[in-house]
C-alpha cells in the first residue's frame, strides 16, 4: 500500500479508500444489494491486511447501519488510531427538524448520532454530503468549525456540489476565520469527467484533495460492454452508464487491459490515480478481487498514449448528475 497526504494537509491516508455504502442492513436502507455484517467482515479484514486504512461511510447509508458495521469492524480488526475514518451529514435520517440538512440543529444532532453508531469519540474527515440551499452557509460553516474546536471532528470535506457552491463555502470559512474544507468527494471516473471543467481546477488551486467515489463508474468501467451484474441490473444510478456514447470508452479500457494482460478495473483505476488532484479514490468492495485489484492498480502506470486512448473516446455530457 502507498500513502499520501489528503490534499495539502498533514493527514496521511492510504492511496485507496474503502467505500462502505455496500455494507449495512438492506431492509433498513435504499439498496437491496448490500452485504450483511458477516459478509462485510471479510472485506474489513482484507482492507486491514492490504493496508487500506482510509474508510468512508455516511450516516444515510442503510439508515445508519453502515456506520454501525464500520464501528464494530474497527474494534474487531484494527485499532482506532490506525484508521482514518470518514462519514457524512445532510441526508435525511428522520422527518424532524434535525433529521436532515445542514442547519446547526441538524449537524449537532447528526454528528452525535454518527459518533454513537461508530463507537468513537472523533471523526477524522467529516463531509457535508450535499449543499443545503435552505441554510445560510455561515450557519453551516460556523457549526462545523465548532465541531473541530470540540475535538469531535479533525478535518472537513464536502461532496457533490457545484463549484460555485464550494467556492462560497470556502470564502465564508476564510472570512469568518473558520475551518476550511480540505477534501472534495465527487463522482470522477473515465466515464464521468465533467468535474474537470470547474471543480477540479478549483481544488488544484486551493490544495483540496479529491477522494472520488465511483472511480469504476459503478462497475461499468470494469467489464466489457454488454455484461451485467446484479447491481447494474437493479441500480438506476448504475444504469446511467449505459449510454451509447460510453461504449467507446469502455472498449478503449478493454483494449488497454488486454494489451497489458490486466483486469479492466486496474486500467480504469490507474487512470483516476494518474490525476494529481486525486488523493484517494473510494473503492467499494463486494467480491474478493475488488480490493486486491485496486491495490495492484497502484503499480500500473499508464503511458501517455494509453491515457490519450482512454480520454479521446470521451463524450462530454450535457446533463450533470451526482
Amino acid at each position: 500500500m502507498r500513502y499520501t497526504r489528503l490534499g495539502e494537509t498533514g493527514l496521511r491516508v492510504s492511496r485507496i479508500g474503502l467505500g462502505c455504502m455496500s455494507y449495512g442492513v438492506a431492509a433498513a436502507g435504499m439498496h437491496q444489494w448490500t452485504l450483511d455484517e458477516d459478509a462485510a467482515a471479510v472485506f474489513f479484514r482484507q482492507a486491514v491486511e492490504l493496508g487500506v486504512t482510509f474508510w468512508d461511510t455516511a450516516n444515510v447509508y442503510q439508515a445508519g447501519t453502515s456506520e454501525e458495521f464500520v464501528g464494530r469492524a474497527i474494534t474487531r480488526f484494527a485499532r482506532r488510531e490506525d484508521i482514518v475514518l470518514a462519514t457524512k451529514v445532510s441526508g435525511k435520517m428522520h422527518d424532524g427538524p434535525g433529521g436532515s440538512g445542514l442547519s446547526r440543529k441538524a449537524i449537532l444532532e447528526q454528528v452525535d448520532a454518527s459518533l454513537r453508531r461508530l463507537g468513537t469519540d472523533y471523526i477524522d474527515v467529516y463531509y457535508i454530503h450535499r449543499f443545503d440551499p435552505d441554510t445560510p452557509v455561515e450557519e453551516t460553516v460556523a457549526t462545523l468549525h465548532s465541531l473541530v474546536l470540540a475535538g469531535k471532528v479533525r478535518y472537513l470535506g464536502a461532496s457533490s456540489m457545484w463549484a460555485w457552491q464550494f467556492a462560497k463555502l470556502q470564502h465564508v470559512a476564510a472570512l469568518g476565520g473558520w475551518t476550511s474544507f480540505v477534501a472534495m468527494q465527487d463522482q470522477y471516473n473515465v466515464l464521468k469527467r465533467e468535474e474537470e471543467r470547474d471543480m477540479i481546477p478549483m481544488c488544484l488551486d486551493q490544495g483540496v484533495g479529491l477522494t472520488p467515489y465511483s472511480p469504476l463508474a459503478k462497475g461499468r468501467a470494469a467489464r466489457p460492454w454488454g455484461e451485467q451484474t446484479a447491481r447494474s441490473s437493479s441500480d438506476t444510478v448504475a444504469q446511467a452508464f449505459d449510454r451509447d456514447t460510453d461504449r467507446p470508452v469502455v472498449d478503449a479500457i478493454q483494449a488497454v487491459a488486454e494489451s497489458r494482460a490486466v483486469p479492466m478495473a486496474q486500467v480504469a483505476l490507474a487512470w483516476v490515480l494518474s490525476k494529481p488532484v486525486v488523493s484517494a479514490p473510494i473503492v467499494g468492495a463486494t467480491k474478493p478481487h475488488h480490493l486486491a485489484d485496486a491495490v495492484t492498480a497502484l503499480e500500473l502506470t499508464l503511458t501517455d498514449s494509453e491515457l490519450d486512448e482512454l480520454e479521446r473516446a470521451y463524450s462530454p455530457q450535457d446533463n450533470f448528475w451526482w
